[in-house]
């Protein structure tokens, strides 16, 4: 089954570039394409797209304020963020508000198709740019000892698997863990770092380089 993908970004000639390359790759449906915030709204909540690509400037309602609103709405639905804005505030509010995956315009081409893949296999992807702004602007501001020293070995591991899109059952399997035991690590770690969510985790994670970039 092709994977189901929905287009939003204000440029008419970057939508038809990325059906093009998408479609070229077989194994994905650009099921529509549209051109602002409201109407990818509609359009993802009539035909519930496997991932949606989404710009971040665009009229009627912004990008980001769209993945949040469709996260809301229609967890099944992976968000992948493709800007021509790659400073850490927009990558990080993205990921806040639900993205899965953020690319730049200008380093995309193929790599388009891997994130959509990524996304829809439950993983987070971040293009390579990204990742490397997210850790530049980390090492810009790191202390001389850093939180994520007080994480066991076994911690960090888990922490990379979550950061992967692992569940408990996943990690368990890959770690040959019970599932109990990821659960106590997590909470562990959520105790450990001062952290209340796992969303809050995962970025914790992002933030100090544990990024998947397929």
């Amino acid at each position: 089954m092709s994977i189901r993908v929905l287009l939003a970004d204000d440029h008419a000639v970057v939508r038809d570039g990325l059906r093009f390359l998408l479609e070229a790759h077989g194994g994905i449906e650009v099921v529509a394409s549209v051109g602002n915030g409201p109407d990818a709204l509609a359009a993802a909540q009539r035909l519930k797209p496997d991932v949606l690509v989404l710009d971040i400037n665009m009229p009627g309602l912004n990008g980001i304020d769209a993945c949040r609103r469709i996260c809301e709405r229609q967890p099944g639905s992976k968000v992948l963020i493709l800007s021509m804005h790659g400073s850490t505030e927009h990558i990080y509010r993205a990921l806040q508000a639900g993205a899965r995956g953020y690319l730049l315009k200008e380093s995309a081409g193929a790599e388009v198709v891997t994130a959509v893949h990524a996304l829809h296999t439950g993983r987070i992807y971040m293009g390579e740019k990204i990742a490397e702004t997210a850790m530049q602007d980390y090492l810009a501001r790191c202390p001389s000892t850093s939180p994520i020293d007080s994480l066991s070995s076994r911690e960090r591991e888990i922490l990379q698997l979550i950061v992967d899109g692992r569940s408990n059952t996943e990690t368990a399997s890959v770690l040959s863990l019970s599932v109990k035991t990821v659960e106590t690590y997590r909470s562990r770690m959520l105790q450990k770092l001062g952290i209340k969510s796992i969303s809050e985790l995962v970025k914790f994670g992002i933030e100090h380089g544990l990024v998947q970039t397929g």
